[in-house]
């Protein structure tokens, strides 16, 4: 089965074609226009900015996927109304069906995908699948696995193409962390999914960008934040023999629930260094002192609800995903902590929003039978996942 996914819902304009053969997902293409160098000056997405580039790139973009994957929309593999798979020699074929982001996200932008995916079908005959944003970050971790799973140790986290896979198992347990979503799900099978807790207020991903504007690093934050925090060296303060002097808090780490709170945390880094006169010249202590207290606190909640719910995998996913630190840990507590549980966690290129998620989410959805006729597409910015 050959699909094709559309993800607009911030400011990353995508297309991917994905081939799904039985629980296999091949990326065939995956093409991806950033506007990271545009918003960078504001220090974050500006939704009309955004919008007006999503409408400007779409469509150079879906060409350029399609061309790359070698599909020619033109010949949609659909006989008497049933969908069949396309013939793999000589060139992937036909499309069978349109997989696009409908929620939640910036709805000017989730817009320009819903209605070029619309009017795609329509005018390609193929149906479509709406997918909701999260659940195509969760299936970023069935691309290129035959619903397998990798088990990352510390040199292998450096090595996104490690071949060591195990079969995941349901109830797996997905903690999805980006810019705009911290939460963590239970997963009991293909489409069945229980929020267990999320954010309060900010999510990982914004902390991280705000922290960063704080300490004057730029934006994107996370990368900042996690590039400064390398350079920190031991011996010199907020460390003394070891001793960790400054630190900041770890908001609801000891809470009954599995939500999680980082407006705190931003705001104790605030207070911090306005009571250092000398804060500018300790940016790699304060990095990653943020940095530490964020990760500490996702991977015991996760840690904590996956022992709850006997949990047989751990599935990493979102655009902090990408955090080594976030990965490095979660891979020790896992190990430590979790007898028995597989840590799935996807490559770097696909943490971060693109379309081959969305696109694999769509081929496991269209497996089921679970389409949405176009004429039926609407954005929702506040989409939940269920």
């Amino acid at each position: 089965m050959i699909i094709l996914g559309i993800e607009t819902s911030c400011d990353e304009t995508a297309a991917a074609v994905v081939r799904g053969i039985g629980d296999r997902v091949e990326v065939l293409s995956n093409a991806v226009s950033s506007q990271i160098e545009i918003h960078k000056k504001y220090g974050g997405v500006v939704p009309e900015v955004a919008a007006r580039e999503h409408v400007l790139n779409i469509m150079p973009v879906v060409n350029q996927a399609l061309e790359k994957a070698g599909v020619n929309p033109l010949n949609p593999p659909l006989q008497g109304g049933r969908v069949l798979n396309p013939p793999f020699e000589g060139g992937a074929g036909g499309l069978d069906a349109i997989a696009v982001t409908v929620g939640p996200g910036l709805v000017t932008s989730l817009l320009v995908g819903v209605e070029t995916a619309k009017t795609l079908a329509y005018a390609w005959d193929v149906p479509t699948v709406a997918v909701n944003h999260i659940e195509g970050h969760i299936y970023a971790n069935f691309i290129g696995r035959n619903s397998k799973s990798e088990i990352l140790n510390s040199k292998q986290i450096q090595n996104p193409k490690s071949k060591i896979k195990n079969k995941i198992q349901f109830p797996a347990l997905i903690l999805t962390v980006s810019g705009g979503h911290t939460m963590l799900v239970l997963m009991k099978g293909h489409g069945k999914y229980k929020v267990l807790g999320e954010t309060r207020d900010d999510a990982a991903g914004e902390a991280f960008d705000k922290a960063a504007q704080l300490l004057q690093l730029g934006y994107p934050g996370g990368p900042a934040i996690a590039k400064w925090a390398e350079k920190i060296n031991p011996l010199k303060p907020p460390f003394k023999r070891g001793v960790r002097v400054v630190t900041l808090p770890r908001p609801m780490i000891n809470s009954n629930d599995f939500d999680f709170s980082f407006s705190g945390l931003k705001t104790a880094l605030l207070y911090a260094i306005q009571k250092d006169r000398d804060w500018k010249l300790r940016i790699p202590e304060y990095a990653a002192e943020f940095q530490a207290a964020a990760v500490e606190v996702l991977v015991h909640k996760t840690i904590k609800a996956a022992l709850k719910y006997n949990c047989k995998n751990i599935m990493l996913s979102g655009g902090v995903a990408a955090n080594l630190e976030l990965r490095r840990q979660l891979e020790q507590a896992v190990k430590n902590k979790l007898s028995g549980a597989n840590l799935s966690i996807p490559e770097f290129k696909y943490c971060t929003d693109n379309a081959a998620m969305i696109a694999t989410a769509g081929y496991f959805r269209a497996r089921r039978k679970k389409f949405t006729p176009w004429r039926k597409l609407k954005a929702d910015c506040n989409l939940e996942l269920k």
